[in-house]
């Protein structure tokens, strides 16, 4: 869809306060051309001795109520239109982030969040003022252009409307040729924006990285270039929007020129009145507000254009994964993979090769291998964050297609690798996922996850502020108080993605048995590199490139005397060194 389509298609919808506008327009438009034929005939009774003192207060009186009802009418369109015109800025960016909510994660690693936070305020801002500005000055500039040329023409006299029409049509090649430099200039400053937007936000995110690496010298540098460049496509942008207004003047004075002349010899030989001079002298006067109309809408009409062409692509982006499940509702059920095959999008190697496992409801599954061995790349296909290209993944007896993305979510408890944390309090963050929950839960829930007496130790104890991202928090405070939010729901399954990596042997060792305690019954799916948080799991599998090469629980494990062996005798000699 064009921004045009777009426009057009809102304005088709929205009709009403578009048509109460340019009805209050028009009521504008007709008497500001009321006024110079009035100003014209008081001239000529003027000059004629005809008008008394009385006729002229009347006169007078009907030109200051034009004057007052042109005051009042402005003041309601501009009410109606613009708040038609913010109501779309405003469906907009609900729409983006409706888009964005859904996408999965491939999406995010083709766009930068700069580039994503400037689509929705500089870009939506731009389409905004094409529906609005842009709407309301083509629509009064052209009534105006047309009620004024037609009282130029008809009113007043044909000959002078002629000869000040003239140097028109080259304005409005000169526009032409300035909208389309203005087009690219947006286009230019709206990405230079996106980019100055993405370098502060990462800086903003990485600050504490940039000062222990003593970089904020090179980083300060990297954000004046930025600024640089974003600075000056916009003032090429400015430049050439500025580019109308000296065609506008050249066009007014070439025309002023040519009625004056004109003007001056018909006056002199009598076939033209003085005071019909001067009101054709006002109305060339009022053609100059159609004429930077003309400018200002072919400048927000592109600008529009350039931000629309950068937001469209994104609000149409297909789905990562397409949401089309039918069952609302998770049955808890034995949760296998059969045959699965996988790889991300765009790399060719594989991250799962035939990938078969089963996990019973009850059951704790532990994973581990290797780093890159394929353990996350199994949560996130549960997740439905990616979907496999051969084999197929079963729940309940239903492919995890047939459940809708909301059933999914409701139905697992998801802790990963990295944590976020939002700018809230502690209880804020842990209640994330059941908002109607008590303090007493909340605090439950932080004592399974072994923080409550972390907690308890702030001058605030729950309602503590946590910062952007948990900034107040150490990593392994952070894991603990997402695993209480994830302890906190009564979702069927549970799924850490190492989520005790930041965390010491010995809380490790009691989150895991409160675990049991409060999970008793349910299925849980650990993956960890620390071999000490799947020895108590129903069945363990090892991967290596994506392929179970050990399987059982930890005594079997143990008795194969492969990788998990191997591996298990290294981390308790590590265990026992660093007690030491």
């Amino acid at each position: 869809m064009t921004l045009t389509g777009l426009i057009g298609l809102y304005v088709r919808q929205n009709w009403r306060p578009y048509l109460l506008s340019a009805l209050m327009l028009a009521s504008v438009a007709a008497l500001t051309v009321f006024i110079p034929r009035q100003v014209g005939h008081i001239v000529d009774a003027l000059v004629a001795h005809t008008l008394s003192g009385d006729s002229l207060l009347r006169q007078l009186a009907w030109l200051v109520l034009a004057g007052v009802a042109i005051y009042f009418l402005r003041a309601g369109w501009r009410l109606q239109l613009f708040a038609a015109s913010y109501r779309l800025g405003a469906q907009l960016r609900q729409r983006l982030y409706a888009r964005l909510c859904v996408q999965g994660p491939h999406f995010f690693q083709q766009k930068r969040t700069g580039d994503l936070m400037a689509l929705a305020t500089n870009d939506i801002d731009s389409v905004e003022m094409a529906s609005g500005e842009a709407m309301l000055a083509g629509f009064d500039g052209s009534l105006t252009l047309i009620m004024v040329v037609a009282m130029m023409t008809l009113g007043v006299d044909g000959r002078l409307a002629g000869a000040a029409l003239l140097p028109f049509p080259l304005m409005a090649i000169a526009f032409w040729r300035i909208s389309n430099h203005i087009h690219q200039a947006s286009k230019d400053s709206l990405d230079a924006f996106g980019k100055l937007n993405d370098h502060v936000q990462e800086t903003l995110t990485g600050v504490r990285t940039l000062r222990a690496l003593g970089l904020e010298a090179r980083s300060a540098a990297r954000f004046a270039d930025l600024a640089e460049a974003a600075a000056s496509a916009s003032l090429r942008a400015q430049r050439w929007e500025a580019a109308f207004e000296p065609a506008v003047g050249i066009t007014l004075v070439s025309a002023t020129a040519l009625t004056l002349g004109l003007g001056g010899y018909l006056v002199w030989h009598g076939e033209l009145s003085i005071g019909a001079l001067t009101a054709f002298s006002m109305y060339l006067g009022q053609l100059i507000w159609p004429m930077f109309a003309a400018g200002w809408v072919l400048a927000l009409l592109e600008r529009g254009r350039a931000a629309w062409g950068r937001l469209q692509p994104t609000l149409d982006a297909p789905l990562s994964i397409d949401d089309h499940g039918v069952c609302d509702h998770v049955v808890p059920g034995a949760l296998t993979f059969d045959g699965v095959n996988f790889a991300y999008p765009g790399h060719q190697t594989v991250a799962l090769s035939g990938l078969r496992l089963s996990l019973l409801p009850g059951q704790t599954l532990g994973l581990v291998g290797a780093t890159g061995s394929g353990k996350s790349s199994v949560l996130r296909l549960i997740l439905r964050q990616y979907a496999a290209q051969s084999g197929n993944v079963v729940w309940g007896g239903k492919l995890l297609s047939d459940y809708s993305l909301d059933a999914l979510n409701r139905a697992i408890s998801w802790v990963p690798q990295e944590p976020f944390l939002f700018s809230a309090s502690i209880a804020d963050n842990i209640a994330l996922a059941k908002a109607d929950a008590s303090r007493a839960e909340v605090e439950q829930a932080a004592r399974l996850a072994s923080i409550h007496d972390d907690i308890a130790r702030m001058p605030r104890g729950y309602d503590t502020p946590v910062g952007e991202k948990g900034i107040a928090l150490s990593g392994g405070q952070r894991q603990r108080v997402a695993i209480a939010r994830a302890l906190l729901t009564d979702a069927p399954l549970l799924l850490l993605d190492d989520a005790l990596s930041a965390v010491d042997t010995q809380t490790e060792t009691d989150i895991l048995q409160h675990l049991r305690s409060a999970r008793a019954g349910r299925t849980a799916l650990i993956v960890s590199h620390r071999l000490s948080a799947v020895m108590d799991a129903d069945h363990i599998l090892v991967l290596k490139h994506g392929k179970v090469i050990e399987q059982g629980d930890h005594a079997n494990l143990l008795e194969l005397n492969g990788w998990y062996a191997t591996q298990w005798r290294y981390q308790q000699l590590e265990a026992s060194l660093d007690a030491a």
